[in-house]
């Protein structure tokens, strides 16, 4: 929060931050703990999928009583890692249409609730991923009032060329924009 607060002072133009998450606390768990394979316990409408949209609610509570907020937040950082992670990384694993679910019955029901104008972006993961992911949570009516854009991973980009991906989801979702959240060089250990 303090270097947040530094870069936002500093900044000449107002800084748009957005936030995703890892993991859900373990005992929403499906593994029973933070780390490795794992999936919310239950299904989307249930107490643990309604809890966990409620700390989504309750960290943009708290970084606002410090005067930080956020304009938008993932619904699952790399949802399909979840499922080839290594054991000790900390992810939720959700298919696109559990993570439709989720955002029809319980992320975008509590965002809409909330005092905070945070906007709502899912995927958060390869753009291999596009456009069917795009097809299964946005082809749905209630999960797409609460979704804003599409955020979406670059560490795959040689296997699918973008007309194939960004082009062909833009054209099926016009009105849903398409942000590149994560990227880096390096992550092959070969190169």
């Amino acid at each position: 929060i303090p270097l947040l607060r530094r870069a936002l002072a500093m900044s000449k133009r107002p800084l748009l931050l957005f936030a995703s998450p890892w993991t859900a606390p373990a005992w929403m768990r499906s593994n029973g703990d933070v780390r490795g394979k794992g999936t919310l316990k239950g299904k989307a409408g249930d107490k643990y999928h309604k809890t966990w949209a409620n700390y989504f609610i309750k960290f943009l509570d708290e970084y606002a009583k410090h005067n930080v907020t956020f304009w938008a937040v993932t619904a699952q950082n790399e949802p399909l890692a979840g499922l080839f992670t290594p054991p000790q990384a900390p992810t939720i694993a959700f298919t696109a249409a559990q993570q439709r679910d989720f955002i029809a019955q319980d992320l975008g029901p509590a965002l809409a609730c909330s005092p905070h104008r945070t906007q709502l972006l899912m995927l958060d993961d390869q753009r291999i991923h596009l456009p069917h992911w795009a097809k299964v949570v946005l082809g749905n009516a209630t999960a797409a009032r609460y979704v804003a854009g599409l955020a979406v991973h670059w560490y795959l980009d040689a296997i699918v060329p973008p007309s194939c991906s960004l082009e062909a989801t833009h054209k099926l979702f016009p009105d849903h924009f398409l942000l590149y959240t994560e990227a880096c060089t390096g992550f092959f250990m070969f190169r």
